[in-house]
This record gives C-alpha cells, structure tokens and sequence, in this order.
C-alpha cells in the first residue's frame, strides 16, 4: 500500500513488493550467500540490477572485495565505479604478514597447527588485554579419518567425500548431506584398530589454543555452536563486551563485524579453500583473507594479521595479504579469459538424467 519506506531483507528481500522503487542496495555484493542453490534458482543482485532496471531505479552494490563480474562492468563501462580511499577516521589497514608452513613443519614437525609468529602475536595480546580473532574455514576437529592398516579413509556413502570428526558429540559427519555416524573404534573396511586424525577444523584449534593459553578465555563460531536459538547473538554480544579473549570461527566471523579491541587476526590454513573443484576458488580465498585482514586495527590501535600457508607464493594469497585489489583482478582474469569462465563468458549448467550412463550420454551428446 505504500505504508513502507525502507525494506530490510536477506536475498528473499529483493522481491519486497514496493510499487514506488528508486533505490537498491546490495551490501557484500560478492558474497556466495547471494545465489540460491535450490528451485527456485536465481542470484539477489543479479534480481536487484535487473529489477532495478524494469523500475528505472538505482542499485548500488556495496563491497571492499567485489565479485570479478561487478568489477568486470566497471571495466567496461556497464557500471560506474565509486572508490573509498580510506577507511573511517582515515585510519590505516593492519599490517600483513605471512608464514609459510612448510618451514614451520620443517622445524615443529607434520603436526604443528599454530606457527611461533601467531603464538607469540597472541600471547602479546593477552598481556595487553586485546582481542584475537582466528579463522579456520573448516569445522569439525580432524578434516578426515584415515585407517594405517589398509589405507582407507572414512566416507560418505551418499557424496564420496571424507567424513568430519567432530569430538566434541563423538561423531563423523558429512558437510554436505549431513550424513553422520558414531565415530567408529575400528576401521569398517578392514576392522583394523589404527583410525588416525587428518587434518584439522575450527574444533582442533580450540582446544590447541585452550592448552596453548590456559589462562585466556577462548570461544568458538561456527555452524556446529549456534545450531541453538539465540546463542550466535549472545556470543557476539560478550566478545562485544570483551568478555571473550580469542574467538575461534570460520568465515562467519570473517566480515561485518566490528570490534575495536580487536587488534590481530590468525588465518590457519588460508589455503584451505584453494583446493575445492571450483572455478572462483582463488577469487573466494581472496576475498576471505581481505576480509578477514579488515577485522583488525578497527579501534584506536593498529591492526595486525598473520597469515599461515603452504602456498605463499599463490596470488590470490599474495595479493589478498597486500589488499591489493586491482592486480588481483588483472591475474584472475587472465586464467578466466584462458579457461573461457565467467565474466569472460557467461555459463549454463545442464543436468541430464536418464535410465543407463550410455542413453545419458547419447543424450548430452545430442544436447550439446
């Protein structure tokens, strides 16, 4: 009825039925959380701008890190670009560094999770009575579970990826179809009593951290702590407060929060999403790791972030460590214009099934 101004919204929000629409703004414009994976499938600001567009009406879309798309139209003039120099009070970004892991390992050992740099920044910390925040963009406490025996590593039987321990409820689970079982004594294939820890996720690091700094209060953010109503306030809340010394998290506490007594951010493994089968690997790792840098030095005292890695010399992790924009985008886009991936080419995802694999493939096969 027109009785409403302002609409606040998540991605749904972009279909609010306002009859005299002149503005849209698309905050985090990048973020993945934008593109709905399930029918109907569409992406809010790509809704936004065309929206936008039927109702002769501006978009804005907001973002330190934007998507390669976004940037991409500014470079060609389909989108105007509009650039804050600095930051609010014109004060200065945290200072970057990184730790290759490999001569960590060298000196430490294959198991070492947190580098001397980060424990010493972090015991820093404590004696001043400032706050940390770690990242870890995997939960869980091991990232698989793999037999000496004979070598087989626990899976879903649904997805065929490894399954997660998580020790706290003493089980293993699937991230994606949430598959789970209790986590077993002996291994299933061959019942071989040798079931070792890989990897690890946000859990491990607690309680590293927690035998690291006994005397620091440390708190965990991730999916598996807030599946309860209420408590993802009530812990920001209290770090908010500085009640909490070290908050542990994945890429939930890694943008639009701001809390000045935090004064270093710790990235373990800022790799980790590199390795995924997915064209904006890099792109995503870049915009984590900028974001996350951006956590620090927020109040009156400078920022500091270290960065842990195995692959120092990737330039997404170069780049992001520089918060370096531009010569980020200019490196993506040329694997992007080599490979023909978006925004260099725009891509159509077709699903094929029939009865038998070889009638799907004629099929695919006609289709292409």
């Amino acid at each position: 009825r027109g009785d409403v101004d302002v609409v606040v919204g998540t991605r749904s929000g972009v279909f609010a039925p306002l009859e005299n629409l002149g503005l849209i703004i698309v905050d985090e414009e990048h973020d993945a959380s934008y593109k709905q994976e399930e029918s109907p499938r569409y992406h809010g600001r790509d809704v936004a701008v065309v929206r936008a567009q039927q109702a002769g009406a501006l978009v804005v879309l907001g973002s330190a890190t934007p998507s390669l798309e976004s940037y991409h139209n500014t470079v060609n003039q389909r989108y105007e670009r509009v650039v804050l120099g600095q930051r609010v009070l014109d004060r200065p970004l945290a200072t970057v560094s990184v730790v290759d892991m490999r001569e960590e390992m060298a000196v430490h050992g294959s198991d070492v999770v947190l580098s001397a740099s980060l424990q010493e920044a972090l015991s820093a910390r404590l004696d001043r009575k400032e706050q940390a925040l770690i990242l870890l963009n995997r939960r869980g406490y091991a990232a698989a579970m793999l037999c000496r025996q004979c070598g087989h590593t626990l899976e879903c039987p649904n997805c065929s990826v490894s399954l997660t321990l998580h020790q706290a409820v003493g089980r293993v689970r699937c991230h994606y179809c949430n598959y789970s079982l209790a986590k077993p004594v002996a291994c299933p294939h061959c019942a071989g009593a040798f079931l070792d820890h890989v990897g690890f996720g946000t859990e491990r690091i607690e309680s590293e951290l927690a035998g690291q700094f006994p005397e620091a209060v440390i708190a965990r953010l991730d999916r598996d702590t807030i599946r309860r109503r209420g408590v993802l306030q009530k812990l920001l809340s209290r770090f908010a407060r500085q009640e909490i010394d070290i908050l542990v998290g994945t890429q939930m506490i890694a943008k639009g929060h701001d809390f000045p007594a935090v004064t270093l951010v710790g990235v373990i493994s800022a790799d980790v999403g590199l390795g995924l089968a997915d064209f904006r690997a890099a792109e995503r790792t870049f915009q984590l790791l900028t974001q996350v840098a951006g956590r620090a030095g927020r109040g009156e005292k400078r920022g500091e972030a270290i960065v842990q890695t195995f692959y120092p010399e990737h330039y997404s992790i170069g780049f992001a460590c520089q918060q370096e924009y531009e010569p980020f985008f200019r490196a993506e886009m040329r694997f992007r214009d080599s490979m023909r991936y978006p925004p260099a080419m725009a891509m159509v995802n077709l699903i094929v099934r029939a009865g038998t694999f070889a009638r799907a493939m004629t099929e695919a096969t006609k289709l292409g």
